[in-house]
């Protein structure tokens, strides 16, 4: 059994993420769609942060079951299970989260209401994915713990507003009366400090998880994410109503074709299935897929242990608040 990693650099950060999720350190990591698996989730929550395990990868009961005991069996700290509203049916994978009891579950995409019922008196805890205070409203008002917004820089799908998230995060903490997590942009403890700054209680991590050893995505992808420059994604699916940011290559300039000419919806979604971020995620080619890139991979340079990293992120968060404190001076 593996145990949380101690170090006298990284004494707990306590927030009220922290305290909602059970966790020492104000790090989620995000659902990352198959590459969050038992291994990475493991060694994030280990760590202090909070992993998850994706289930767009793992979708067929048995097998997230499967996913959830291995977990276990290398963990004790509390991990969560990510659950993407809208791309594949998930009752039946909410009720094996359920029935394994995990620590917490979170919703990306679509209206989360009625599955957030569905867990109403489990104990399990509610994260929901938004991309602006209108959203995050309802999703309090639903019955969510913890609300994480998604801002313009994000990797993935990053809602229609285009808010960035140096303005998301003030107006969704204002909004709402729950811990708030930020995402997008962010890949490193400078960018957890702004966060708390901004009024966040922690972050949700996704671009710069892909980069990590525990990460199931192939050297070819993690490759590319440290390779990557700040232009280098593009945002598709515009045409669609979903826009996501995704690493720009010879697939993402012919779905962008694609919508630029108002071709058919069909055609589009023919562009964007599953098989196409598979080509990436688990084959590595990486011109002929879509795979999920943030902007913040303009930031990533190597590729480290999922604790070296939360660890990391820790240390320089403090370093950046001592710096902030004696500037305040």
């Amino acid at each position: 059994m593996n145990t949380p990693l101690a170090s006298p650099l990284c004494a707990a950060m306590e927030t009220r993420a922290t305290r909602a999720l059970g966790i020492r350190y104000p790090i989620v990591q995000g659902g990352l769609a198959r590459i969050a698996r038992a291994e990475l989730a493991a060694a994030v929550s280990n760590a202090g942060g909070m992993g998850q395990i994706a289930v767009a990868g793992v979708a067929q009961p048995d097998l997230l079951r499967a996913e959830i005991r291995k977990a276990r069996r290398m963990t004790d700290a509390p991990f969560g299970v990510n659950f993407p509203i809208g791309h594949l049916p998930i009752d039946a994978l909410l009720e094996v989260a359920v029935e394994e009891g995990v620590a917490a579950v979170s919703f990306t995409g679509g209206n989360p209401n009625s599955y957030i019922r569905r867990l109403d008196g489990t104990g399990i805890r509610i994260l929901v994915l938004v991309a602006g205070p209108e959203q995050a409203k309802k999703a309090e008002q639903a019955g969510a713990h913890v609300i994480a917004t998604v801002g313009y820089e994000g990797g993935g799908h990053i809602g229609r507003s285009d808010l960035t998230t140096m303005v998301a995060i003030p107006l969704v903490v204002r909004a709402v009366g729950i811990p708030v997590l930020a995402g997008g942009g962010i890949a490193d403890g400078k960018g957890l400090a702004a966060a708390l700054a901004l009024g966040a209680d922690g972050v949700e991590v996704g671009t710069r998880f892909i980069a990590v050893r525990e990460a199931f995505a192939h050297e070819n992808y993690k490759a590319a994410v440290v390779r990557a420059s700040s232009g280098d994604t593009v945002v598709v699916k515009r045409s669609l109503g979903t826009p996501g940011r995704a690493l720009a290559n010879a697939w993402t300039e012919k779905i962008l074709s694609a919508e630029a000419e108002g071709l058919s919806r069909e055609t589009v979604l023919s562009l964007v299935k599953a098989d196409a971020n598979e080509r990436g995620v688990v084959h590595g080619d990486m011109e002929n897929s879509l795979v999920w890139v943030g902007q913040s991979a303009a930031m990533v340079d190597d590729v480290p242990s999922a604790g070296e990293l939360v660890e990391r992120m820790v240390d320089e968060a403090r370093s950046a608040a001592r710096r902030l404190a004696e500037m305040m001076r």
